[in-house]
């Protein structure tokens, strides 16, 4: 963003709301009729000041009692009519505004989940989720009420300005000497209320963030006792948005207050004058009648014109960080002429010389001068310290980022220059820390595949040795497994996820650790359905127990993000160096360790 840009926003403080604009323009034709609507229902408004004039001047006046007869049917008619385009201008303003905020949510959510990870190293989840909810929210509440409110007063204002003019060109006059004196006021404290709004916001969404953060920790924040702390953490942040919140609700009151001081001071002035022009005869009763009710009318429309910047200021500081997060681009993207994978797929993978860093720890090396060749349908398994870079090799095969230096390539094609979706829909992974969605079992294993049928949902969680415990659930797969799939054990699943990978039938599989969190016979089920179904198909396996893969074609070893050995379990154990002082540490049994070397 460029340093003018702040300025330009002060110059432009509803500039933010244009960017509404595309997403209104869908609904021309029901804007078009709230429209319509609105003009008639400020028209028969406007209306009502004539007529009163006529009544005074002819019916009161002149004492004609059929005159008063008439008024009170064509009084009726305009009632009427101002009811049904009253009507029709809320439903249809409130129908856009409720329109408009779907849109603007499906296409900041859409966009959201096509943004990188990196993006969310530094972008907190509650702060997207409050520009998605609370931002929206507000704006389906200007888009459908004060526009609305807006666009109405300012009709009022012109019309009961025009009606004022026709009806004593002197008075309208005075009136217009005070229109600088509102404005001014309007225009300072408006901003104030923009820049106060946003950091209302902005302090809206740490509350949310830390509500995220402490509910999806609550058991690890109740097993350390935390519950006192946390509470009076989060008072301290609502305590802030709290005090953000009155200085902006000051700023509005003082705003709104001084606008009613100086209109009705004005109003009450200019009456005072007019008065006394009905006293020397040259204006009639019913044209000060008229007057006094125009200006009343202009008066009210300033006063809530006064209020609704106010509302609209709040809306531009929302639309500001929404779009935001629609000007993120993301920074994984398909080039626009995407090379093709080959097909069918072999699965060789190899790392020619990657060197990345992460976006949040930019003089941190996670690779380093990495190469590896995998072949076809070889299993190889990724082992070393924590911080060796294991997690990340994972990371950039799935093109989650992209290697600052060097080339990861997928039968041999450059990930760079391929689609990431066709890249990724070749990869099945399962994590270290499985993920299930708020939803049925059935469900959440057909993430994998989503045109999969009932059965090969089945056979995918009998392969994982999940269908018993599935089956004994109150409703079987189609039972619902709570938040984050709280309602199973760890272990659970665990096999949930391994039945979501076989399901997808991937040519590469990406296993992260996939039987840490289950139990000896469990563990021993799963391997070895894991085992029938590696064949045939490149395999990636992070190991930090490395009894697990013993039996994998290679192991390699790494060390600070570099390949420091690589080899078979019993070569790499005659070498010595880092793999065998891993196993030195993990095998109990002297026996068993001088087993595996021989």
């Amino acid at each position: 963003m460029s340093e003018a840009a702040p300025a330009a926003r002060a110059r432009r403080p509803l500039g933010p709301l244009r960017r509404l604009l595309p997403f209104l323009a869908p609904y021309r034709a029901r804007i078009a009729g709230a429209l319509v609507a609105l003009m008639v229902a400020a028209g028969t408004v406007l209306g009502l000041g004539t007529g009163l004039r006529v009544l005074v001047d002819r019916g009161f006046a002149a004492g004609d009692p059929a005159l008063l007869d008439r008024a009170l049917l064509v009084l009726l008619v305009v009632m009427a009519l101002l009811a049904v385009s009253t009507y029709a201008r809320f439903y249809l303003v409130s129908w856009i505004g409720e329109r408009v905020v779907a849109d603007l949510r499906r296409t900041v959510f859409g966009h959201v989940v096509s943004l990188s990870p990196g993006f969310f190293e530094s972008m907190r989840a509650g702060d997207v989720l409050s520009r998605m909810m609370t931002d929206t929210t507000l704006l389906q509440s200007v888009v459908g009420s004060t526009v609305s409110i807006a666009l109405r007063n300012l009709l009022l204002l012109a019309g009961g300005l025009a009606m004022l003019l026709v009806t004593s060109a002197k008075l309208t006059g005075l009136v217009l000497l005070v229109v600088p004196v509102v404005v001014v006021p309007i225009v300072v404290f408006g901003r104030k209320v923009r820049r106060l709004s946003r950091a209302s916001q902005d302090r809206i969404a740490d509350v949310g963030s830390a509500v995220e953060e402490v509910l999806g920790a609550i058991r690890t924040v109740q097993a350390y006792t935390r519950e006192e702390q946390e509470r009076d953490r989060f008072a301290a942040r609502v305590e802030e948005s709290f005090a953000v919140s009155v200085r902006r609700i000051a700023t509005r009151a003082l705003l709104t207050a001084v606008v009613i001081v100086l209109v009705f001071g004005a109003v009450g002035t200019i009456l005072w004058i007019g008065g006394h022009d009905v006293l020397a005869g040259r204006i009639s009763a019913g044209e000060l009648s008229a007057f006094v009710f125009y200006s009343v009318v202009v008066a009210g429309s300033v006063g809530a014109i006064s209020e609704v910047v106010g509302d609209l200021q709040r809306a531009a500081g929302a639309t500001e960080r929404l779009f935001e997060l629609l000007d993120t681009a993301p920074g994984i993207a398909a080039p626009p002429a995407p090379a093709a994978l080959p097909v069918p797929p072999s699965g060789a993978l190899a790392f020619r010389d990657v060197r990345f860093h992460y976006p949040s720890r930019p003089d941190a090396a996670a690779l380093e001068g990495f190469s590896l060749e995998v072949a076809p349908g070889e299993t190889v398994a990724l082992v070393g310290p924590s911080g060796a870079g294991k997690t990340t090799v994972f990371q950039l095969l799935l093109r989650f980022y992209d290697p600052l230096s060097g080339s990861v390539l997928l039968d041999g094609v450059d990930l760079r220059s391929a689609d990431p979706a066709d890249v990724r829909a070749r990869i099945g992974l399962v994590p270290q820390d499985p993920v299930l969605f708020s939803a049925s079992a059935a469900e959440n294993i057909r993430y994998g595949r989503p045109d999969a049928s009932d059965a090969e949902v089945r056979r995918a969680a009998e392969a994982a040795h999940a269908l018993d415990f599935l089956e004994a659930l109150p409703a079987g797969l189609d039972s619902h497994l709570g938040e984050k799939g709280v309602r199973l054990s760890g272990g659970q699943r665990q096999r949930v996820a391994i039945a979501r990978a076989i399901l997808r039938d991937p040519p590469l599989l990406l296993l992260d650790e996939a039987t840490s969190a289950l139990d000896a016979e469990s563990e021993r089920a799963v391997q070895a359905a894991l085992e029938g179904l590696k064949k045939g198909r490149t395999t990636l396996i992070i190991a930090h127990r490395l009894a697990t893969v013993q039996n994998a074609d290679r192991i390699v070893v790494m060390e600070r993000g570099r390949v420091v050995a690589s080899g078979r379990h019993a070569e790499l154990i005659r070498q010595g160096g880092l793999y065998a002082r891993l196993a030195s540490l993990q095998f109990d049994a002297a026996g068993q360790f001088d087993a595996a070397g021989s």
